[in-house]
């Protein structure tokens, strides 16, 4: 009995090992015939310090939520590389224009302009979450955006060439029965916002939950000397994405990251990797 069962066993084992090799010849032959075999090197580029959507660790190595997400595609399409470059904004954006990049990643949200200049995928990578810094004082009265808006509440002037602006618009043109006061500004110092608002000149200033938590929650933030006055509520998530250089390798490109980019949402990986980076999913936050 027991050479019966110990022939048994040793086929099982070699039955075993035979079908990992099987598998692994497989996944071989299918990398092998994605594009002919041929890999295509796409360089990405990315905010060096934008911690938590793209920066740079201790180490030097690349990082970051989007970072994340894109090393996740990349695995997805053995037909591709990923080089990856940390940055300044402006080199990235620069680079994106004249080729010297492929992919930017930035924390970007759509604009008609960016999508002019660059490729946009149908489907983000992420999202920003944007709400409304008030007057702690003020909390019970404006608790979300319609109460802001039904009791007139008066929003730090915008820069109409930012995308927050559009965003109002936006709302404004969704309930036109009761609009908020949307005042055009050219671009002013943060802590000028701030300071308007405590000085009641104005009741909210439109600002990101990321920018909030770093400069005025945070023990650390420029800002930490209003937290026991200043709060914050949030309005919506505002997807990002990322941009790619104008080229015909990218448009190919951008049908792939599409199929990929799905079956990330779908498996789950991207509420994972989202609640890694920001302690919550991001995408709760958008519009279904």
């Amino acid at each position: 009995m027991s050479k019966k069962t110990w022939i048994i066993g040793g086929v099982v084992v070699v039955a075993l090992i035979g079908a990992t090799v099987i598998g692994r010849s497989l996944t071989g032959d299918k990398k092998a015939k994605s594009d002919s075999g041929k890999v295509t090197t796409l360089k990405v580029a990315h905010t060096q310090n934008y911690v938590p959507y793209d920066f740079v660790d201790k180490d030097g190595n690349s990082d970051g939520y989007e970072v994340a997400v894109l090393k996740e595609i990349d695995k997805k399409l053995p037909q591709y590389k990923f080089e990856y470059t940390g940055t300044s904004d402006d080199d990235l954006l620069i680079g994106l224009e004249s080729g010297k990049y492929d992919i930017g990643t930035k924390g970007a949200w759509y604009t008609d302009e960016r999508a002019k200049k660059f490729i946009i995928p149908k489907d983000p990578i992420g999202a920003s979450i944007i709400g409304f810094t008030i007057r702690k004082d003020d909390k019970d009265k404006y608790k979300n955006i319609s109460d802001f808006a039904k009791q007139n509440g008066r929003l730090v002037p915008i820069s109409p060439q930012n995308a927050q602006w559009n965003v109002i618009k936006d709302y404004n043109d969704e309930h036109k029965d009761q609009p908020i006061e949307l005042t055009s500004a050219e671009s002013f110092q943060v802590s000028d916002a701030y300071a308007w608002v405590l000085e009641n000149r104005y009741d909210a200033y439109f600002d990101i939950k990321l920018s909030f938590e770093k400069a005025v929650t945070d023990k650390e933030g420029a800002y930490h000397q209003y937290a026991d006055k200043l709060t914050w509520f949030p309005y919506k998530g505002i997807p990002t994405y990322p941009l790619l250089h104008r080229d015909s390798k990218n448009e190919e490109f951008s049908k792939e990251y599409t199929k990929a980019i799905k079956e990330l949402k779908e498996d789950g990986t991207l509420e994972k990797l989202s609640k890694k980076y920001f302690g919550e999913d991001v995408f709760s936050y958008v519009d279904k």
